[in-house]
């Protein structure tokens, strides 16, 4: 055996987390588990290329260019949305768990979990606003670029 997770073990948990409807609860667990990945995978990429500074300078200055397309664009503003709400949700989890253990009910996690996503959202919206007009104004030359 070669010491990892068996493939059977990995699609049962796959399975589970898609068929489970245990609603804000699952979504908020799903969603925080998601972005988690996400900020994770940026962190990897990230110390990828700039790991090219020394190793492959020119190569450094084609990884920017790829970085300035719209997708990329794109792509930032979504990370953003994955750190706000990994770290709004995670600091809701922890207070949860470190100081109010007895406000673990459904109805109290339904409305921590919705609290947690407004706070979200109005973190990312201006950021995401801004960025998005940076990148109109950058790419497409929109808003007098």
């Amino acid at each position: 055996m070669s010491g990892g997770v068996p493939m059977s073990s990995m699609k049962t948990t796959l399975e589970g987390y898609a068929s489970y409807r245990g609603r804000e609860g699952h979504w908020s667990f799903l969603l925080h588990r998601i972005t988690g990945l996400g900020v994770v995978l940026f962190l990897a990429i990230h110390i990828v290329d700039t790991s090219f500074v020394y190793f492959a300078p020119q190569l450094y200055d084609e990884v920017l260019n790829v970085y300035r397309s719209t997708i990329f664009g794109l792509g930032e503003i979504a990370l953003v949305f994955c750190l706000f709400f990994h770290g709004v949700n995670g600091l809701r989890i922890a207070y949860l768990d470190l100081f109010a253990p007895q406000n673990w009910t459904i109805e109290k996690t339904r409305r921590s979990t919705y609290v947690a996503l407004i706070v979200t959202l109005v973190l990312w919206l201006p950021s995401a606003g801004y960025m998005l007009y940076k990148l109109l104004y950058h790419n497409y030359g929109l808003f007098g670029g």
